[in-house]
Formats: structure tokens, sequence, C-alpha cells
């Protein structure tokens, strides 16, 4: 159970000199279940689903036998012992199932009370947040203006409805107070940017880097998360502080970027303060966003698995993740932390979306046009230039005139030796 309240001017100051020192913690054990039953009720045809309880396909932990380690013989359980661990699908199972072990303590109304997801409010102004909704709709707006002059937009009509109505599910069972424009970038990067005000984009990159709609949307509620709770709000107020303590007669204008730091993200000039979050904000829509995703259907567990995949994926592929996303990776106690947030604070459902044939399709849709892109590029790029050695001009008596040519080509003359 936890809380994330506003920080004080000491408190913020000491922030990052806590977070060096913190230790992290490796995620809790689980213990291993038995399911109880098999059988499960078969998901509608085009929507993927997972029990919540009681199946071999869920990824909650399992047990993949009945019978009871005291009940085996010494020569059986030797043979157990030799066994080689799969453990790939031991990271998998050991994700704790939804109301696994429920909170029956938890508070009404607070940030641990998901059926109060609506009407709770997140991260006001107050002493962590000097700044008004209606001034992070206004740079929010500006910013985006600029990110959509720079960056190369998908317009495929399928891809932008489809993106756009899993945001939209999901900032309806958020605690957003302003609404999203959602839209899509045409980039390999795998990213996905909310900027305040609710202007919120996702790169083609993370899309393809998804093996499931819940995946995308875990990514999706995490970044809705940080502008429900006003974190580029709370880290430009952090800067003032700073500038406060340092330079005391510095002014510091709405809109005024100077000695905040410029981030590139995709070759987008967006300030830093919007992007790069403490690693109390990251655990804060880390939290949330798992919040939001199990309110709108979604399978929570797949939050993990997918952070997971990244992390592996930056390893072994270096850059492929954007810089927001490498600078703050899921390490092990922020997995912990989900996972505990999963077994005590969400009541256990029937079943989960997973994934849909819509996102199958998008999928499909987006590789196609990535190549047709790559193919276009490599086009352009690749073949050498000629040109006709007479020059562009189409006079052909205009070549023994060097002032009368328009090719910016050294002229090169015979010497005449006798000085005529």
């Amino acid at each position: 159970m936890r809380s994330f309240v506003p920080l004080g001017l000491a408190a913020v100051l000491a922030l990052p000199a806590a977070a060096q020192t913190s230790t992290p913690k490796g995620p809790p054990s689980t213990p291993i279940q038995t399911p109880t039953s098999a059988s499960s009720t078969p998901p509608p045809p085009a929507v993927s689903t997972t029990p919540a309880q009681g199946s071999s396909d869920s990824k909650a932990a399992t047990a993949t036998t009945s019978t009871k380690a005291e009940d085996k013989k010494p020569d059986e359980k030797k043979a157990d012992e030799k066994k080689p661990v799969d453990t790939a699908k031991a990271k998998t199972d050991s994700i704790p199932s939804p109301g696994e072990a429920l909170d029956p303590h938890i508070k009404a109304g607070s940030e641990d009370d998901v059926n109060s997801i609506g009407t709770r409010s997140i991260g006001g102004r107050g002493l962590g947040n000097w700044y008004s909704t209606d001034w992070e709709l206004r740079v929010g707006k500006q910013y985006s203006m600029e990110i959509e002059k720079s960056a190369h937009m998908v317009t495929d009509p399928v891809i932008v409805e489809y993106v756009n109505r899993v945001g939209q599910n999901l900032v309806k069972n958020s605690d957003a107070k302003v609404p999203f424009t959602i839209k899509v970038i045409d980039s390999d990067e795998v990213n996905a940017m909310a900027l305040p005000g609710g202007f919120f984009y996702v790169n083609s990159g993370l899309i393809l880097a998804c093996d499931e709609e819940a995946e995308l949307a875990g990514v999706m509620a995490h970044e809705i998360s940080h502008v429900v709770a006003h974190h580029a709000a709370r880290e430009m107020t952090k800067m003032n502080y700073a500038q406060i303590g340092s330079i005391p007669l510095l002014i510091m204008t709405q809109g005024s970027w100077t000695g905040y730091g410029i981030y590139e993200a995709s070759q987008l000039a967006v300030p830093m303060a919007f992007l790069k979050f403490s690693r109390v904000n990251e655990t804060e829509a880390d939290y949330l966003g798992v919040q939001y995703m199990y309110r709108a259907g979604y399978d929570p567990q797949s939050f993990i698995t997918l952070f997971e995949k990244l992390d592996a994926l930056e390893k072994h592929k270096p850059g492929t993740l954007a810089k927001a996303f490498s600078d703050h990776p899921q390490t092990p106690d922020r997995i912990a932390h989900s996972e505990d947030e999963i077994a005590t604070i969400l009541p256990a459902k029937p079943d989960y979306i997973v994934t849909t044939s819509e996102f199958d399709d998008v999928k499909s849709r987006l590789a196609r046009l990535e190549n047709k892109r790559k193919l276009n590029d490599k086009k352009d790029g690749s073949k050498p230039t000629l040109r006709r050695a007479g020059g562009s001009n189409s006079d052909p008596n205009s070549t023994n005139n060097p002032a009368n040519s328009t090719d910016d080509r050294p002229t090169l003359g015979r010497r005449n030796l006798a000085g005529q």
C-alpha cells in the first residue's frame, strides 16, 4: 500500500540524493499454486482473453504437476533436482494474479482504490505544482504544433483510428481531467510521449515491438498517468525550486526554457522536463498505469512482461529504445512494486483482454508502410546522380560562353601560349 504526496522544498532538493542511495529490491517470491480447474469459458472470436484463475493459459503462477513433493519417493526427488529449469517460463509464471493477496483494508477514495478511478484528485496544484491546467494546455499545444511540423506523421486512417480508440478507452478509465489528442509518429524508435495538456504521440516502432494489444495499452496507460499526475508541471516546479536556491535574482517567465536543457526525441526539440521524469514520478506512473489498463479490461500482467521484453531488447540492440525509456528501465524494485500492486489492490476478474484481431491487422499495415518507406529511402540515397557534360542549358551554343552557362562546375580552358 502506498500513496504519493506533493513534495516540499527540502524533500524535492534531496530527491536526487535519495534516489542514488536507494538499494533496489528484488521481486518478491511467489508461491506455486495448483489450478483448481483446467477449463475456462472460450473468448469471443476476435478477442483473445486470459482467464483470471484456473487455466493453464493464464500468465499467473501455475503448478507443473499435481503431485505433492512430500508424497514423492526419494528417487523421484533426485530426478526432479536434475531437471533443467526453463528460466524464461519461470520468470513469466512468477507474476502474481490480480486479487491473489487482496488487501481487505483499502481506503475508499484513496490512490489504492481502483473503484474510485475518475473521482480521485491526483497531483493537483499546491506546494509541488505551481502551474495551472490552463498553462499545461497552452504549453502542450505549443510543443505539439512543433512536433507535427518536424515529424513524419502516420496518416493511414485505419491505424490512426485504432490507436486513438485504444488510447481514448484508457483515458476514459483514468483520472484524467483534460481531453486527449492521440496521434501516431512514423518512427522506428520504440517510444511514446504525452505532453502536458493531453497531447499524446505513439511511435510506430512501439506498436511493432508489442506482441499483444494489452502490451501497447500498458505503455499508453503509463504515459497517460504522467499527464494525470501533472508530472511535467511538477518537474518544472522542482527546477524553479533549484533556480531560486542557486540564483535568487533569476526571474522565470512562463514558456521560458533557458537553462533547463532540450531533449532530442526523434530529432524533436522537447523540454527535458516533459519527458525525463524522476524515479518517484516513474514509479507513480507505473502504479497508476497498471490500474488504468486493468480498469479498461486489459490483463495487467502484460505491463510487466512488456517492460521486461523492452529491457532485453535494449540490451540486445542498444539504441532501439528512446532515451526517455532507456534512462528509466524497469529496475527490480519497480517490477516488484507492480507485482505487489497486481496482487494486493486489483480484484480478480473472470477474464481480461490480451489482444484483438484489429491489433494484428494494424501491425501488418504498419509493417507494410515501414517496408515501403525504407525502400524509398534506399532508392533516394543509394543511386548516383548523373549530369550531362554540357550543363543544364538546352542551347548547344551556350557552352561556348562560360558566362552564359548554368553549370556550377569549374570551367577549364586551354592556355594561349602565344599570348594572343
